[in-house]
Parts: C-alpha cells; sequence; structure tokens
C-alpha cells in the first residue's frame, strides 16, 4: 500500500515527535528505527526539503520536526516521499475513456482517494500518544548525555 521509503519517513518522524527536546542524529534515528543510515539520510534529506523536519548542522546537531504533531498528518509524511498514485486518465490511452476513467480505474482511483482521506486524518500527535520507541538509543559515536 506505502513504499518502503514512506515507512521509514513515517518512523523517522513518529521518533522525533516522541523526542522533541532536542535535534537528533541520522545514526541515532536510525538505530531507534531500524533503517540504513545512509538510506535514512535521504529520507530525512526528503522530509527537510518538503519542510517537515529542521536540519540543524555541526557537534549537537541533528534533525528535529519543523511542524507541531498536531498539523502534521501522515499523509504530509507520505505525500513528500512517494504519493498516493492516482488515476487522472485511463491507463491505457483508451479515446472511448477520455472523458471519463472505465468503471475498473474509476474503482481503483476512488480506492486511492480513500486512502488518501484515511491519510490525511491522522495526525502524529494522535498516533504517537503512546510510546513507540524505547528511550533514546546511544551510538558508539554519540558523546551527548541522555535525554
Amino acid at each position: 500500500m506505502i513504499s518502503q521509503t514512506a515507512e521509514y519517513a513515517l518512523r523517522a518522524v513518529a521518533y522525533l515527535t516522541q523526542h522533541p527536546d532536542e535535534p537528533y542524529p541520522i545514526a541515532v534515528i536510525a538505530e531507534a528505527t531500524q533503517v540504513s543510515p545512509s538510506y535514512l539520510a535521504k529520507v530525512m534529506r526528503a522530509l527537510s526539503q518538503a519542510g517537515i523536519v529542521r536540519a540543524q548542522r555541526g557537534p549537537a546537531g541533528g534533525f528535529t520536526l519543523a511542524v507541531p504533531p498536531q498539523d502534521l498528518t501522515v499523509f504530509d509524511v507520505v505525500d513528500c516521499v512517494t504519493p498516493v498514485p492516482r488515476i487522472r486518465s485511463c491507463p491505457l490511452g483508451l479515446p472511448e475513456h477520455a472523458r471519463e476513467l472505465c468503471p475498473l480505474h474509476a474503482q481503483l482511483d476512488a480506492a486511492a482517494a480513500r486512502i488518501e482521506e484515511s491519510l490525511r486524518k491522522a495526525t502524529f500527535a494522535d498516533l504517537t500518544r503512546n510510546s513507540m520507541f524505547p528511550e533514546r538509543p546511544r551510538t558508539a559515536d554519540d558523546t551527548r548525555p541522555p535525554a
């Protein structure tokens, strides 16, 4: 239903939602969310470009949320990395379907619309009321004191 990239983005944002006090480096987020640090860096770059997270450079740097959790939806995150595919015109290019989708593709697009609607209703404040992640994990190169 959603891509692996979207799943990783959702995990990272959920982690940051539950740990709002300070910036977290990629290594810490990657360990907690069980995502490869190199791949997570690409995901975080996309989230940063979309204005969902904020990147801070330097020894005390890392990522923080740029949007309050009550204003941030699952749709916002998924849409910035891999949007839900919608069917706007006949995938077969049939002229008789130029004005409206055939029943099959209309049904598939309606299902995609319902998925989008559901993702738009779910905020990170709602989703992370109960802890999803253990306390901040430590990495070998992380010299900051525990939160």
